[in-house]
């Protein structure tokens, strides 16, 4: 897990006052790390184009042109005239050894964005949109330095943000960097460190990234053990049968001893696979929601969750008054998407608001929630996933478009329920499945238009 930061500022400048490093030095380190990056992906001589703003990203971008002048085929654009005090001085370095200036954009092999940084608020004027769109029309490795130029602290783009391949962000992570809308213009996020070790730079932080090497599997390392051993999973069924068959069976694919589909009246199931009208007395968690639909009354539901049982809860309940009542529960996931998360905020009075407010302030959303629902564990759907309890927060960047078909999120409720059914703490198992269900679709091989969920549950046994 990496830590995440709502602005770094605050850390550069603990480095001045504590650690005696001048903003001169971790800029050198930052123009360093840049460098470093781009001569290992690009061939000596490669032609370089370094796209330099007024200000201090700017002055990133023309200390970076000075450290690659001799080993690449440099060419600065001074889009803006320098005026920050950084930026004179590195203009002035930069000069001094010979670094060639454009009054254009060029053809390259790599092309960096330095214009503006992080902390951007207000919109290009004509001329700055004309440079970005050419920018993003050059046939090169696009890299963004600290923050693609556009995209504001909501993550919000504006027209003609610049697309990045990669962007190199400096010293922590930026957590707006992570919401859903900036995922089609950061592509893949590389931190650059600034003079010092993270544990030193950071401080600490409830948000966390996640990597692939959180995800903990349910290997069966006991060997003298049989299927009670692993959890019984109850998944109700409603008008949408096949949703929580889906569910069911990758449950039992993910580990699970025993899987009930509960309501079921149709012989037809799957064989591997038990139903019944009513909970069996075995059941070590339960999975709702899926498909659910209005088959059920209010006494019918109200029995299926008279227990304290462990639950996952989808789709359809979050729409229902009765999830004010499941909100009391001990054990307790939640896994939404942004329009059943508004549902959500709605009927607990939180708040009112619209799919595309939610979209902006998914992270400020997901601590009030938690905050006034300390005891559930709450998975936020979306481009990348938002999982929190009480006052801790990750978030699953792993996500792929491959995932935005029916049937995915009932593998994950599958996926989370039998981890809870094997006893995993609720937090633990949201974490572990979103994991494991980026890991599936990211393993797919087929076109990334294809994926169905069958394609999911066939996946797990090669995770």
């Amino acid at each position: 897990m990496q830590k995440l930061f709502d602005e770094v500022s605050s850390l550069d400048k603990r480095c001045y006052e504590k650690y005696a490093l001048s903003e001169d030095v971790l800029m050198e380190h930052a123009a360093n790390g840049m460098a470093q990056y781009i001569c290992s992906k690009c061939e000596v001589e490669s032609k370089v184009l370094i796209i330099c703003g007024s200000g201090n990203n700017g002055a990133d971008g023309m200390a970076l042109a000075r450290l690659l002048h001799l080993n690449f085929d440099v060419w600065v654009y001074l889009a803006k005239t320098p005026t920050s005090k950084m930026a004179l001085l590195q203009l002035q370095r930069m000069r001094s050894i010979g670094v060639r200036e454009s009054a254009t954009v060029i053809p390259c092999d790599v092309v960096v964005d330095a214009y503006v940084g992080s902390g951007f608020r207000g919109n290009f004027d004509k001329n700055t949109e004309e440079l970005m769109k050419k920018l993003n029309a050059l046939n090169a490795l696009k890299i963004a330095c600290d923050v693609p130029s556009g995209l504001k602290i909501n993550a919000i783009p504006i027209k003609n943000t610049f697309l990045a391949d990669v962007t190199l962000t400096m010293g922590a992570l930026k957590k707006f960097l992570f919401l859903d809308a900036a995922k089609d213009y950061v592509g893949d996020i590389k931190l650059i460190n600034l003079g010092l070790p993270r544990e030193v730079y950071e401080k600490s932080s409830n948000w966390k990234l996640l990597d692939k090497e959180d995800m903990k599997l349910p290997f069966r390392n006991k060997k003298d053990s049989h299927k009670g051993n692993f959890g019984h999973l109850g998944v109700i069924l409603g008008e949408k049968k096949g949703a929580g068959i889906m569910s069911a069976k990758t449950a039992l694919r993910f580990g699970t001893g025993l899987v009930t589909l509960i309501g079921f009246s149709d012989d037809a199931i799957p064989d591997s696979l038990m139903s019944s009208q009513i909970l069996p007395s075995n059941t070590t968690a339960l999975a709702l929601g899926m498909g659910l639909g209005d088959i059920f009354s209010k006494k019918e539901l109200s029995a299926f969750l008279d227990n304290k049982l462990a639950l996952v809860a989808d789709a359809d309940i979050f729409y229902m008054p009765e999830i004010l009542e499941i909100l009391k529960r001990e054990k307790l996931v939640l896994t939404p998407h942004p329009k059943e998360f508004v549902a959500l905020l709605n009927l607990t009075k939180i708040a009112k608001i619209s799919v595309d407010t939610l979209q902006e302030n998914r992270f400020k959303y997901t601590e009030i929630f938690c905050q006034k629902y300390p005891k559930v564990t709450l998975l936020l759907k979306g481009a990348n996933v938002v999982i929190g309890k009480k006052n801790r927060f990750f978030i699953n960047a792993h996500g792929t478009s491959v995932l935005a078909k029916a049937g995915s999120g009932d593998v994950l409720s599958g996926l989370i329920g039998a981890l809870l059914a094997q006893g995993h703490e609720c937090l633990d198992a949201a974490i572990c499945a979103s994991l494991a269900h980026t890991s599936l679709a990211q393993n797919y091989a087929g076109a990334n238009f294809s994926l169905t969920a069958e394609d999911l549950i066939a996946g797990i046994g090669n995770l």
